[in-house]
């Protein structure tokens, strides 16, 4: 049944997004007649690290007289799935495609995806990446994608604010962090109202919110996935299963909500706008003195001259934090397109390609060789926040990538965004969001 939904949706979906995709592909440029022309769909942001991958796409581009990619910027992740669906069944899909790894399992249950496994053997490149990674490319014991650039969440902070408020060491814990918080909540002009919070938090039940939190999740002790052996029972059958069921309601979701409830409970947190927990206005012209991010934010706030620092996500039970960052995808097409789309994928995992693409944006590096070299040394050096992050992937967390993790996602943004907004306590509404998930599982 869910199934069945799941494809009518789809399919609506597909209706609604079809002339839009037609349109746009009829709109794609034709640099060389002779060349295979590949199309890239990617949702870069923020705008100057996506100026950085046309420079690299165009560096690929007049290498390769064969072969000519054309990089197009089809919106945030929530704007990208309606049309990424779309493509997929009106079968209209880009050649390739940047999007983060929960995707898998859905594009592989519609048949849209090129299996790797073939290519990555063959290629010497596969030895350079990070084997971190190799979890997030992996579904059903088959590789779906390659890593475009990897990163992981960490509290940014503006030492200029720690200091006015007399702060000298950072918080480690999540005490200590609210006690931080609390301290950092002042009203600097004398007016006897609040015009500086210690954190911000996003508003909204988005992907965003999902993934700023799971860090506090998994720091708790809680778990999305809960792995039970199932034995037979039967006399003649003494073997058993791995069953994975999707359990969010324990003792450490409901602190990890009631921490975030507490902030905003105590003053010292204030909500983004909805749906924009990413966006750094606050941050940079004082108004909060913390904020959730990654090291994609790196390059934007060395361009703005702005003091700021980056320290781990605070311990609840456990050191954690979410690894994000985005793969590539090869969509079915022809054995010529599929090759020549992978000869990009080769040129994306290479050295000279991760090197500056994280130099330029401030992502961690998928290449290790890149994280060795010269170059990126020396802007590491320049740059200390790299080492908080690249520190702090040992205790990452990916989110799971089979088909049915945006229904986790939905529900689970659902909470925290009734929890911030004190329509409902943290175990209530974790357990409604249960409620929901279990109708649709089970």
């Amino acid at each position: 049944m869910v199934q069945m939904m799941r494809r009518c949706w789809v399919g609506l979906v597909a209706c609604l997004f079809l002339s839009l995709l037609l349109t746009s592909c009829q709109g794609r440029s034709t640099l060389q007649s002779s060349a295979i022309q590949l199309t890239l769909w990617q949702g870069v942001n923020p705008p100057p690290n996506r100026d950085v991958l046309q420079k690299l796409v165009d560096k690929f581009n007049q290498q390769h007289s064969d072969i000519q990619v054309e990089s197009i910027y089809v919106g945030q992740g929530d704007q990208q799935m309606p049309k990424i669906l779309a493509a997929v069944v009106g079968n209209v899909a880009p050649d390739m495609l940047w999007f983060a790894p929960m995707l898998t399992g859905q594009l592989v249950e519609l048949d849209a995806l090129r299996p790797l496994d073939d290519f990555l053997a063959a290629s010497p490149l596969k030895g350079e990446l990070d084997r971190a990674l190799f979890e997030t490319m992996n579904y059903q014991g088959q590789n779906w994608s390659i890593p475009f650039s990897t990163n992981n969440v960490g509290i940014y902070y503006r030492p200029s604010l720690f200091k006015a408020a007399g702060i000298t060491e950072l918080p480690k814990t999540w005490n200590e962090f609210r006690q931080v918080a609390k301290r950092l909540t002042r009203d600097t002009d004398g007016d006897g109202r609040v015009d500086q919070h210690g954190m911000l938090l996003p508003l909204g039940k988005g992907e965003w919110s999902v993934f700023t939190w799971l860090p506090f999740l998994w720091s708790g002790g809680g778990e999305l996935i809960e792995k039970k052996e199932i034995r037979s029972g039967t006399p003649d059958n003494t073997g058993s299963v791995i069953s994975e069921e999707v359990t969010i309601v324990s003792k450490g979701a409901i602190a990890a909500l009631q921490f975030w409830r507490d902030l905003i409970q105590d003053g010292s947190a204030i909500l983004s706008q909805p749906e924009r927990g990413y966006e750094l206005d606050g941050f940079l012209a004082g108004k909060v003195a913390m904020q959730i991010s990654g090291p994609w934010t790196l390059g934007q706030l060395q361009a703005t001259k702005t003091d700021f620092g980056v320290m781990p996500i605070p311990s609840g039970t456990r050191q954690a934090t979410a690894i994000g960052g985005e793969n590539l995808f090869l969509f079915k097409s022809t054995p010529d397109r599929e090759r020549a789309a992978f000869t990009f994928a080769e040129y994306v995992m290479s050295e000279a390609f991760q090197t500056e693409w994280a130099i330029g944006t401030g992502y961690l590096p998928i290449n290790l060789k890149s994280r060795e070299s010269a170059a990126y040394q020396e802007f590491k050096a320049k740059q200390p926040a790299v080492d908080v992050f690249l520190n702090q992937a040992k205790y990452g967390r990916s989110r799971p990538i089979f088909p049915g993790y945006n229904r986790i996602s939905d529900n689970l943004g659902r909470a925290i965004e009734a929890t911030l907004m004190g329509r409902s306590s943290p175990t209530q509404a974790l357990k409604s969001s249960q409620q929901r998930l279990d109708l649709i599982f089970n």
